[in-house]
């Protein structure tokens, strides 16, 4: 394999090319899959979605297998300083899955190497091993499509790879009831920063296992996953009502996820704050599910402040349920909330395209050329104890004219996640995430992103000054001062897990924990 790499450190597009389709000749490994270098390199894993960081890596490696990727974290750890990052859809937003000057792993060639429903022998429960490096999308439509079945916990956009996300933890509005989905894997298989292939659970190899789940990949690259699965709804009610007051809000919201009873409660159940005000992007007109629907804001009470909130909820039945039915459940859960009468709407849509909602902003925002654009995106864990701190400062003040994308707020239950992954998370029961996302338009300069970017920063501040219980969720940190206040009291069983996993900090450079020892 170092007969691939040590010709690029001449810096040299030509006889980087030149050396790329040479076979390993130090016994290490071959590599079966594609290696590409110098401009073609930075065109496809120089920048990501968040298009705020720019680097250079040395190559991008398509692996055919984990054996390939073995291959490409053994060659660097016989370097002096090459690092790896694995790559899934390039949707990290401060340059977590970069690696400068170093080898990223693109998991997009390995997406179709795993596709196989089983049982769990023990309940029968169903599952699912899918390619570390597929997409959820596809995982989506091939599980229900062909077997009925669906996994258990989403997230909103589902662009992503199965991988990247468990990297992280997972979470949409499934999450209160199934957990993230760190909560709903069973077994991996993994490359380990030692260039180790290694299949790891609950039982076999756990430290491995909980490590990785929510890792930031800093312990390894998920090359499978086994992840649960349930039968899936033929289709979802999927309703939005709106509040003025932020306590009649979160009251309703933490009602609803708090119920023990599943029918108790909606299947899906997230929330986000709207201006009080006609922009077609932050205000009324983002609310309505359908071009039929029409927002009557002269229902808003005279003492409706800045800002408005919106509780989003699905309710999943199958074709053979009687409309009447439906609207029975719906109505019973309902009456329970205290949304302003009047602003309440709601479609059917196929259980399919509920989860891939999400699909058609994409779509759009493509068109429009947002897509490319900077996303100065700012996600986090605040708990229940300082969220209404947070909407009085946060929603109502600093951002209380938009961020020209959504700002969701919604509560999640701590008892849903297992403390023995890496994930950090805020103190209490309930937590909420919170999620700025902006979409620059195509237009801005700059100077205008970073205007962002510093308004982001400030909000971390203020949380940090007045001790404001929060977690950065897809966390980066620029001091490793921040990482051991992020971690808290979890800080040392990372690092250990990091020196037993991944010795030398090849893997994951992007986040900026570690540094890669000689």
């Amino acid at each position: 394999m170092i007969a691939y790499i040590e010709p690029y450190f001449l810096d040299n597009d030509a006889e980087a090319s030149a050396v790329a389709g040479i076979s390993s000749s130090d016994g290490v490994s071959d590599i079966q899959g594609t290696i590409i270098c110098g401009g073609a390199a930075a065109d496809i894993a120089g920048k990501d979605f968040g298009g705020m960081n720019f680097v250079k890596p040395l190559a991008v490696v398509r692996p055919v297998g984990p054996e390939d990727i073995a291959g490409v974290v053994k060659a660097a750890l016989r370097s002096e300083k090459l690092t790896v990052a694995a790559r899934g859809n390039g949707h990290s937003i401060n340059g977590q899955a970069m690696s400068e000057g170093g080898l990223v792993v693109d998991m997009s060639s390995t997406a179709e190497n795993h596709f196989e429903v089983g049982f769990c022998s023990g309940d029968g429960t169903a599952f699912v091993d899918v390619s570390g490096g597929a997409l959820w999308e596809n995982v989506l439509k091939r599980c229900v499509l062909e077997y009925g079945l669906a996994p258990r916990s989403w997230t909103d956009y589902l662009g992503l790879t199965v991988g990247g996300t468990l990297s992280n933890a997972g979470v949409s509005g499934q999450t209160f009831r199934y957990g993230p989905q760190t909560s709903n894997v069973t077994e991996l298989e993994v490359v380990t920063g030692n260039g180790d292939v290694v299949t790891c659970s609950e039982i076999e190899n756990s430290e491995l296992f909980y490590s990785v789940l929510g890792g930031l990949g800093q312990f390894g690259i998920i090359t499978r996953a086994r992840v649960l699965l349930q039968p899936a709804p033929d289709m979802v009610r999927w309703i939005r009502v709106v509040y003025t007051e932020f306590d009649e809000f979160t009251r309703d919201a933490e009602w609803l996820v708090s119920q023990k009873d599943e029918s108790s409660s909606f299947d899906y159940v997230e929330g986000f704050v709207f201006v009080n005000g006609d922009d077609p992007v932050n205000g009324w007109p983002s609310i309505p599910l359908h071009p039929d629907h029409d927002f009557d804001p002269t229902r808003l009470p005279q003492s409706s402040g800045s800002v408005l909130y919106c509780l989003e909820l699905g309710l999943h039945y199958m074709n053979s349920d009687s409309n009447s039915t439906v609207d029975k459940r719906v109505d019973k859960l309902i009456g329970r909330l205290r949304f302003v009468d009047g602003l309440r709407f709601e479609i059917d849509l196929s259980y399919v395209d509920f989860i891939l909602r999400v699909k058609r902003s994409e779509e759009i925002a493509k068109v429009n050329g947002t897509w490319e654009t900077p996303h100065p995106w700012l996600n986090l864990f605040v708990s229940k104890r300082d969220i209404a701190d947070f909407d009085r400062t946060v929603f109502k003040e600093l951002v209380k004219n938009g961020v020209g994308g959504p700002m969701l707020v919604y509560p999640l239950l701590r008892s849903r996640w297992d403390d023995r992954t890496s994930v950090a998370i805020p103190e209490g029961e309930i937590f909420y995430l919170v999620a700025l996302l902006r979409f620059v338009p195509r237009c801005a300069k700059a100077s205008s992103v970073e205007k962002l970017v510093v308004q982001n920063q400030e909000i971390v501040q203020w949380c940090v000054k007045n001790g404001i219980d929060f977690k950065l969720y897809l966390p980066h940190y620029k001091s490793p001062e921040e990482w051991i206040r992020h971690f808290g009291n979890r800080w040392s069983r990372f690092v250990d897990r990091k020196t037993m996993f991944d010795p030398m900090a090849i893997l994951s450079p992007g986040q900026k924990i570690f540094n890669r020892s000689s």
